[in-house]
């Protein structure tokens, strides 16, 4: 079958993670840039890097590349003149002694059980044996004092070694070695240990960007700091998928416009500096898209744009156009600026389903549904385009879904109906782009904003996010903040309006993930009232959002269709 008759395939992951630092202190409050660098990213690329055939568009945030970059500095300035690491996590990993402080302890404790039980913990017996211990100390604080420094240290190394991606496990002697060792752990192990974690975040951007030079992958770009810019540029935009929702206090975002096209251009600017080039495409943060949001991005010069299935769904209902295939790249009037749309049902069975099949059973079910859609849907130039989170899925697999993606890329790229390809190919080969006469503005997550707004503690964030910015505002426009204090209090800004911090307000979540997001979205804040020269309002020190719930995959992820 020739290229042109054959059922063209996007795979898009999505590389994220919000600004985990303490920007006045420069430490990181949460260690998960680092991690996911070991577990997802490095494996997401090793997969592409042993099939030439593969093709896939990697998605980055800005702000997740400056983190890598810092984190490379920071354990090789460790490792080569034993300068401080601004991680609680590694700091320990690396230090001479475990603190004797109770509170260091119970932290360390507190922290090196965050792995999945099923797959992280309980598939090393060395592992579980310390976090079932580390259960029982929790709920008995006094018996702390009878372990010894041994155990932390081990169990430090442990919590660092469930969360190394499979590809190094299987290559790297030193990591296998500590691994058949079990405990026991010395300084100058956990030395060693700290090596491959600094080697990994020194070299994983180079790796995704040899594979973009390769033609291999093609790279695209978030804005700056993964905000959801349709309710920047218009916050009653919600309203559009959830009428009756309750909204918050701010009735509009204070120069929104202004702040979306300082995140694209920031963002623009910051991706060309890792990587040499501009990319042609955008998944906007959370794949939130409005009408207004696509003119802009075009305004920008990128040539697509992606986003939900269901935002698609929502947008043929409005223009009456419900009988049209989906299976392709939609155009909206007077944008100018192509959008490809998430096929929600497959990518939602790899985020939650596949995980619990074996490996071969869940890459034949997948090619089964593509088969079915290559036969079935008439219409000619089929774009299936599946696009997920490139990190939290994986955990939930054995072996972090090492032999599921390896079998995947192999299937695909030899399948004779299937061509594994990119948005920007597809257009390079002259695909039709259908008209869109009229769009709903949404998101990837059940086609709306739910998940960010019209929640009680959504819109407490919201209004607080408005206070600050009309401070900022007032600032500015007085002539008061020096050249240096208005540059960090722009980055300051940057990160409160991230995505992250809203997504998971809602007593829905689990109460430790909605503590940590949360404090860290209250020091946001009161760090950039400070730089401003301005004393912080009261009520951030006071918490305004818990949770209580146990939602699926932790609550990391969610589907795109809303009954999964």
């Amino acid at each position: 079958m020739s290229d042109s008759q054959k059922l063209k395939l996007v795979l898009c992951w999505h590389m994220h993670q919000p600004e985990y630092r303490d920007l006045q202190t420069g430490e990181y409050q949460l260690p998960w840039t680092y991690l996911h660098v070991l577990k997802d990213y490095s494996d997401m690329a090793a997969h592409l890097e042993a099939v030439p055939e593969a093709r896939a568009v990697v998605n980055f945030a800005p702000i997740l590349l400056e983190q890598i970059e810092d984190y490379a500095k920071q354990v090789n300035g460790f490792l080569r003149e034993d300068c401080p690491i601004k991680d609680p996590m590694l700091s320990a990993l690396v230090a001479p002694s475990v603190t004797a402080e109770p509170e260091g302890r119970l932290k360390i404790i507190h922290d090196c059980v965050k792995a999945n039980r099923a797959r992280q913990i309980e598939r090393y017996p060395a592992y579980l044996n310390l976090v079932v211990m580390a259960d029982w100390v929790r709920h008995h604080d006094e018996a702390l004092s009878y372990l010894s420094p041994h155990y932390f240290e081990d169990l430090l190394v442990w919590y660092h070694l469930a969360w190394m991606g499979e590809s190094i496990k299987l290559a790297d002697f030193r990591i296998q070695k500590l691994i058949d060792k079990g405990s026991g752990f010395t300084h100058a192990e956990r030395i060693q240990l700290a090596e491959v974690i600094g080697e990994h975040m020194d070299s994983i951007i180079g790796r995704y960007k040899r594979l973009a030079e390769q033609g291999r992958v093609e790279l695209s770009v978030t804005p700056y700091a993964h905000p959801i810019m349709p309710l920047m540029l218009d916050i009653q935009s919600a309203l559009q998928a959830m009428p009756d929702a309750v909204m918050p206090q701010l009735e509009s975002y204070p120069g929104g416009t202004e702040r979306v096209k300082w995140h694209l251009q920031y963002g623009l600017d910051t991706f060309k500096r890792f990587f040499g080039f501009v990319p042609q495409g955008c998944w906007p943060s959370e794949g939130a898209v409005s009408a207004e949001t696509l003119s802009i991005l075009s305004e920008y010069g990128f040539k697509w744009a992606a986003s939900g299935g269901n935002v698609l769904r929502n947008s043929l209902h409005l223009s009456e156009l419900e009988a049209v295939s989906t299976h392709h790249p939609f155009c909206v009037d007077d944008t100018g600026l192509p959008c490809f749309f998430r096929d929600d049902g497959l990518s939602d069975l790899i985020g939650f389903e596949y995980s619990k099949w074996h490996a071969d059973d869940a890459v034949a079910d997948l090619i089964k549904h593509l088969e079915f859609i290559h036969k079935h849907d008439a219409s000619i130039d089929k774009v299936v385009s599946i696009i997920m989170d490139g990190e939290n899925a994986w955990e939930y697999f054995p072996q972090n879904g090492y032999y599921f993606l390896s079998a995947l890329y192999q299937k695909l790229s030899s399948h004779p109906d299937i061509e594994l390809t990119t948005f920007s190919a597809c257009l390079d080969q002259v695909l039709e782009v259908k008209p869109l006469p009229k769009m709903m503005a949404g998101s990837w997550v059940y086609g709306t904003f739910s998940t960010w707004i019209g929640d009680k503690d959504k819109n407490r964030g919201w209004d607080m996010l408005g206070d600050v910015k009309l401070c900022y505002d007032q600032l500015i426009a007085s002539g008061h903040l020096s050249p240096e204090q208005i540059e960090a209090a722009q980055q300051q800004l940057a990160i409160c309006e991230g995505s992250d911090w809203f997504w998971w307000f809602g007593d829905y979540n689990p109460g430790d993930a909605v503590s940590s997001f949360e404090r860290q979205y209250r020091l946001n804040l009161t760090n950039l009232y400070r730089l401003m020269g301005q004393e912080p309002p009261a009520y951030l020190a006071q918490s305004f959002a818990q949770g209580s719930g146990d939602p699926a995959m932790g609550g990391a992820m969610r589907p795109g269709l809303e009954n999964l």
